[in-house]
């Protein structure tokens, strides 16, 4: 099985290879930091050139997580686009693709700090929803009320294998906040073992490698 299974604020839920979380009482996917048209951004903004296939392969991924788990309810945790003119830049083909993904089921936009939200595809857009006690958000506050569940920062960690030093995009859990990897292609990080990760999360928390499979570690620190 490429995903690991634990527990959550009395919940069980699923991190995925992917990148995805499944939270299967609710049927609910989340999935954070699509940053969806990051190679129209960066060309628009005389920045490096990149190979034009990210949103497609972003989505690609996402639609296979979406036919394996049939989800009733989507989450997008923020940064689904690189910024609002990326989402207007977004082609038929793409278009008609996340018009297929969203078709008979719910689909929440959260908003982000790269975007306002793409209130122009579908579904609704919000600044957090609260289910269960778990509040979902872009950017994970301190203070929380209960569990969060947030995106944004990219998280990633170090393992040594065979003398060689990896690093690979992760979920980051404890007893009450779980910061999660980004989904999209293109995407950069920020190592666990650095504040403000290190900071926010407990001693004794989990980061869980994606990539082939879904494999817990202790966080590095």
């Amino acid at each position: 099985m490429s995903g690991y299974e634990f527990a959550f604020c009395g919940s069980k839920f699923h991190a995925l290879a992917s990148g995805g979380l499944w939270w299967p009482v609710h049927r609910v996917l989340i999935v954070s930091d699509l940053h969806l048209g990051k190679t129209e951004r960066l060309m628009r903004l005389g920045g490096p050139s990149l190979p034009p296939y990210e949103i497609r392969d972003t989505l690609l991924r996402l639609g296979q997580d979406i036919d394996k788990h049939n989800p009733a309810h989507v989450i997008c945790l923020g940064d689904s686009f690189d910024d609002l003119a990326a989402m207007q830049a977004l082609d038929h083909d793409d278009h008609m693709c996340l018009t297929r993904l969203q078709a008979g089921r719910h689909w929440s936009w959260i908003t982000g700090n790269h975007d306002a939200g793409p209130v122009e595809l579908g579904g609704d857009t919000r600044g957090s929803i609260r289910i269960d006690q778990i509040t979902f958000r872009h950017i994970a506050e301190q203070g929380i009320d209960g569990g969060e569940i947030s995106g944004h920062y990219h998280p990633k960690a170090r393992i040594t294998l065979r003398g060689h030093t990896l690093s690979r995009p992760c979920f980051l859990v404890d007893e009450s906040r779980l910061i999660m990897p980004p989904y999209g292609t293109y995407t950069g990080g920020l190592f666990c073992d650095r504040p403000p990760l290190r900071d926010l999360m407990s001693d004794g928390a989990i980061a869980i490698l994606t990539g082939k499979t879904a494999q817990p570690i202790p966080m590095p620190r």
